[in-house]
């Protein structure tokens, strides 16, 4: 729900309609808070609908690092990746495209709003469902 980089900082859990923005937590991670507690980490279910202001903004690496990338989406499905790696960033974002971006890739400030959380699984098909985005570097 939240990376383990975030297990020693304060979190509660996402609910529909937070409005949240993208920051970093000096742990080495960014992830998700809210305007009103930005030192409190929002964790986010795998399968929940964020819906962000503007077309998502992904670090870039090389030369023009500082501008970052724009995916070209401004919809995401957040799911979690590598969970049998211990001490990796789990936490990501599934684009409409197919494409997975780690949520501690993502250039800090931008803001978010959760449209719909998951349905909680029912049988160990849709459970694993849930988590079928394998990532692919």
């Amino acid at each position: 729900m939240c990376d383990y980089s975030l297990q020693s900082v304060l979190s509660r859990p996402a609910k529909v309609g937070d409005r949240l923005t993208t920051r970093s937590f000096g742990t080495g991670t960014r992830g998700f808070s809210a305007p009103e507690a930005r030192t409190v980490a929002v964790c986010v279910l795998p399968g929940t609908e964020l819906a962000f202001s503007s077309e998502v903004k992904v670090l870039a690496v090389g030369f023009l690092a500082w501008r970052g990338r724009i995916t070209g989406h401004a919809m995401a499905i957040f799911r979690q990746i590598r969970k049998s790696e211990p001490q990796v960033h789990h936490d990501a974002l599934e684009f409409p495209d197919g494409k997975v971006v780690l949520l501690t890739e993502l250039c800090v400030g931008q803001e978010a709003t959760v449209l719909q959380l998951p349905v909680q699984p029912a049988t160990a098909a849709e459970e694993e469902a849930q988590k079928r985005v394998v990532y692919t570097g």
